[in-house]
Formats: structure tokens, C-alpha cells, sequence
């Protein structure tokens, strides 16, 4: 059988769909099944869901349980500090930083303070799993990718097998490494809501920034066939059906804009990818065998499948932010982070409620389930 990676991009609160996902090919497999994915690569958010599954020292069903007990149970305050105070800190550092050329003083700039996540990570993830996990076969690698601010590139992060090499590309490289929370926390951190993390010599943020080839570090680390989870419905084939001449009654919002930005750095680079992929297989597949053999091309097509939502996420966050503690709702109002503003995309991200994330969930585990005859073929090859 074929290496199997799974993939699972960025996102923010959005992630949460990956799980449901997960929640239902835990109940499609075989109750027993140790590890469907010995190579597990994550970005930004997806790369929280990665550790968590990497590190766990239980079976598939057994991880994926108690990481979709760790996302129901989960609170905005275990995220981020939300209060009035907190916010204000986060104004001033930033405003200060204009009389310092730019820069944090003290720590760096960020309008909210993570902290808590950090607290969280700590106590519910034990990292030290990972090296047992690889020595016992159970899994061959975890990447985790982050984008160093200095040198603009994106790196990947991993742990895997002794016969893994690093790899360096345009504007991106993967690393040999033992994962720490620090990696964790780079590869979430959203360009000015989280704060940087610095790694060796360098800070790092978000991993989906500058991130040119998502699936590369899964074919890197030795991976046949991929499962790609998504938190964008733009693959499915009933959006972005109209015709796109719908008037508009006001010039986009400053969260219209923001959301557009998030969106070209979490869901584009992807599904750009997985596009190049598809293009490239159906390629390679008018190539008979025994003539890229001849002429020793080492190209072959991946196998994959892909799950993303096939609802609207920006429509479902539009219908929570009701939920968000006030001074996050100030915040977001201000900037048009609304349906009616058009800026719900923006809030998504921020959106770690427990009804939107249940609703997410749900989501993920209905288009898997609606898919399971397909699942199911991935996983007999």
C-alpha cells in the first residue's frame, strides 16, 4: 500500500471542520487502526491538529477522540485574552511602536495576547510522544511549516526518520528538527493578532504566508498519495456558480479587505497546489510507464483526495459572531467584520465559540460520511 500523508491547512478557528473530518474517518477505518497517515503535514492552525495526532500514544480513533474533545470543550479565552483591558494593551503597544521605529519593545507587536494558547498546548499535548511514536513505526514524519520575517522563506519543520534529508527550494526549505511548542505557536501566529515567535535567529509567523507549494513537504518526507482536509468551500461546484454582477451598495469594508488578504494566504497557495497537482497527474497519466521509465523520469501521479466544506464558512460565521465576547464584537463591527458588511471572512478566523466550532464539526463529519465509498477506496490502495 501507498504512504498516505495528510495534509491540513491553516485557518484559525476554521480548523475545527478538520476535525470533524477526522471524527468520521475514524469511524469509516477499521476500529484498530494504529496510524491511516504516517506522514501528517500542518500549517497555521492545521498544524496544531497535526501535533495532536503525531503526539498522541493511543490509535487513530483513540487520537482523534481526544482532540475533538479538546476543540468542544474549548473557550476564546483559551486562545486569546479578550478583555477591555487586553485589547487596549494591544492598541498602545502598537501605537508605541510608531515612536520606536516600527517595533515592540518589550515583546512583539500583536493586537492579542495568545498566552493562554501557549498554557493549553502545554498541558494537553506531550511533544516527547513524537520520538516514541517514530521509534515504534507508528508514524515516519510530523512537518510542521512556519515563515521566517527575515529571509522570507518558508520552512518546514520536521521529525521524522533518520534517513530524511532536509531540502532547500525558491523561497522555501524543510528542516530537520525536534518539534517544540515554539513551532506550534509560529505556524499559528496571524499576521498582527498573534504575536511572532522566534526560533534559533530568526522570528517566525503563519505558515500559510509565502507558503508556494503546501503539498511539497509531504512528497519531500515520502509520501505516495495524499488526503488533503480544506476549511475553503471554493472547490465546491455550486460556488462561485453567478455571474458576479450583483450591485454593490458600498465600497469593501476594512474586514472585506483584510478577510480577502487571510484568504489569498490560508486558502489560495492550496488550492493552487492541489490544482497544479490534478494538472500535472492527468499529464503524466497520457505518459505510458514503460516510456518514463526509458527515459528515467522520476515523476509519477500522486494519488489524492481531497475534503472541504461544501457549505459556506463565511455565511456560518457571519451567523455566530453573536457569540464573541464584546470587545471582540466592537472590534469586528468596527472594521466590518459582518454579513451585512461582507467582512465575516474575517471573523472566522477568530471565531473559537463553541457553537461555531460545532457547527463546523458537524460539517466536516457530513461531507466525509457523504463521501465514505470514496474514502474507503483511498484506503484499500
Amino acid at each position: 500500500m501507498s504512504r498516505k500523508a495528510l495534509i491540513l491547512s491553516g485557518g484559525g478557528a476554521r480548523a475545527a471542520y478538520q476535525v470533524g473530518v477526522l471524527q468520521a474517518l475514524a469511524e469509516i477505518l477499521p476500529a484498530d487502526t494504529v496510524n491511516p497517515f504516517p506522514v501528517i503535514c500542518g500549517t497555521s492552525a492545521g498544524a496544531i491538529n497535526a501535533i495532536a495526532l503525531a503526539a498522541h500514544p493511543g490509535n487513530f480513533r483513540e487520537s482523534v477522540t481526544e482532540l475533538a474533545q479538546i476543540w468542544q470543550s474549548l473557550s476564546i479565552g483559551q486562545v486569546y485574552r479578550h478583555g477591555w483591558s487586553d485589547f487596549a494593551k494591544g492598541f498602545g503597544q502598537i501605537f508605541l511602536s510608531l515612536f520606536n521605529e516600527g517595533v515592540g519593545r518589550q515583546r512583539p507587536l500583536s493586537l492579542l495576547d495568545n498566552t493562554p494558547l501557549w498554557d493549553l498546548l502545554a498541558n494537553k499535548i506531550d511533544l516527547s510522544n513524537i520520538a516514541r511514536n517514530i521509534e515504534a513505526k507508528k508514524l515516519h514524519a510530523i512537518s510542521i511549516t512556519a515563515m521566517g520575517y527575515s529571509s522570507g522563506r518558508s520552512v518546514s519543520f520536521f521529525q521524522g526518520h533518520d534517513e530524511l534529508e532536509g531540502w532547500k527550494r525558491f523561497r522555501r526549505a524543510g528542516v530537520p528538527t525536534d518539534i517544540r511548542l515554539e513551532h506550534l505557536l509560529a505556524s499559528s501566529a496571524i499576521p498582527t493578532i498573534f504575536p511572532t515567535v522566534r526560533i534559533a535567529q530568526e522570528y517566525y509567523g503563519d505558515g500559510a504566508l509565502r507558503q508556494l507549494a503546501p503539498i511539497s513537504p509531504a512528497l519531500h518526507l515520502g509520501a505516495e498519495s495524499l488526503f488533503v482536509i480544506g476549511v475553503s468551500g471554493n472547490r465546491h461546484p455550486n460556488r462561485g456558480a453567478g455571474n458576479g454582477s450583483k450591485p454593490v451598495r458600498h465600497s469593501p469594508s476594512m474586514a472585506q479587505i483584510v478577510g480577502h488578504l487571510l484568504n489569498s494566504a490560508f486558502v489560495d497557495a492550496l488550492e493552487n497546489d492541489i490544482e497544479h497537482m490534478e494538472r500535472l497527474n492527468s499529464l503524466l497519466e497520457m505518459i505510458p510507464p514503460e516510456v518514463r521509465a526509458a527515459h528515467d523520469l522520476e515523476l509519477k501521479p500522486v494519488r489524492n483526495m481531497i475534503i472541504s466544506p461544501s457549505k459556506g464558512v463565511d455565511a456560518i460565521a457571519g451567523r455566530n459572531v453573536r457569540y464573541l465576547p464584546r470587545s471582540v464584537r466592537f472590534f469586528l463591527r468596527a472594521i466590518g467584520a459582518t454579513t451585512k458588511s461582507g467582512g465575516a471572512t474575517a471573523a472566522s478566523y477568530l471565531l473559537f465559540s463553541n457553537p461555531f466550532i460545532g457547527q463546523l464539526m458537524e460539517l466536516g463529519y457530513q461531507d466525509t460520511m457523504w463521501e465514505s465509498e470514496s474514502v474507503k477506496a483511498f484506503f484499500d490502495k
